[in-house]
């Protein structure tokens, strides 16, 4: 339970303001408000009391109790870190040394095959065609759900993805298999409808929704992997590697600014792996 006295509530409203002038995305916001909420209901203290000793108990506290991920306990530790030294100006040491280490986990991979029997499980045709879209333009889900009409170019056979993460614009390619598709859809709304809208016309489908259909396709084409809905990103990536594709473009293609986000892909690649001759079979 947060509790939110008089000064805590402008508190917020500070921290808030200053992340919306910083063009925060509208989810980090979310995040590290939620944080600095959390660390005053943990600590029971002002926001103008907190010490580093709070913060640190704080952080093990979300490790240690309630077995927060290392990536999640990194989130924390940055919406801390944003509001008590860049706001505040405080002099925490402690949030200068001690970042939680973000283990080094390779992404889940679907092979074609997975790919292939996934789509072919799921019966109705929207759902197909966004899970497509998202494997064969490498495009994340919060990605795909805001695709408006006029972001498709048929023309020049791509797609272009507005203020993707990092508020950046870049553009992806057109799968053929999705061209007769998308031109249907071109034909049938205004140029600043959603590609995919929810309930109502005016806004796009949720997230949710689509991790929930992915899911269920998963179970019923029964692919065993710990995939997400990412891991068609992933596969996109890996399968373009795989193809010869130079990593240069792949990294456009994927939006990464630095080409070593990108590297990861060479080592979920089995391209190479597969012609190895185990010593076994020798």
């Amino acid at each position: 339970m947060i509790i939110i006295n008089k000064y805590n509530a402008m508190f917020f409203d500070a921290l808030k303001k200053e992340l919306i002038i910083r063009n925060f995305s509208q989810k980090t916001i979310n995040s590290y408000i939620y944080y600095n909420q959390d660390l005053i209901s943990f600590c029971k203290k002002d926001p103008r009391n907190v010490k580093e000793s709070d913060i640190k108990e704080y952080l093990e506290y979300l490790l240690d109790k309630r077995n927060v991920s290392s990536s999640t306990a990194r989130l924390a530790l940055n919406a801390l870190k944003f509001y008590y030294l860049k706001v505040q100006k405080r002099k925490f040491n402690f949030l200068l040394n001690n970042i939680p280490k973000k283990p080094k986990k390779l992404p889940v991979v679907l092979s074609r095959q997975e790919v292939s029997k996934l789509l072919s499980v799921i019966k109705n045709q929207k759902h197909k065609t966004i899970l497509a879209l998202m494997y064969s333009a490498g495009l994340r889900v919060s990605e795909v759900v805001k695709i408006k009409i006029q972001d498709i170019d048929l023309d020049n056979k791509i797609i272009w993805i507005r203020q993707g993460k990092g508020k950046k614009d870049r553009q992806s390619i057109i799968s053929k298999k999705l061209f007769k598709v998308l031109q249907k859809q071109v034909s049938l709304k205004g140029a600043k409808e959603y590609l995919f809208s929810g309930q109502n016309p005016d806004t796009h489908l949720s997230i949710r929704s689509v991790e929930k259909f992915f899911h269920n396709a998963l179970e019923k084409a029964n692919v065993k992997k710990k995939a997400t809905c990412h891991s068609l990103r992933h596969s996109f990536a890996t399968h373009l590697l795989e193809d010869g594709v130079d990593i240069r473009y792949i990294q456009t293609l994927l939006g990464h600014s630095n080409v070593t986000t990108t590297q990861i892909y060479t080592k979920v690649s089995n391209k190479f792996l597969s012609q190895i001759k185990s010593p076994l079979d020798g």
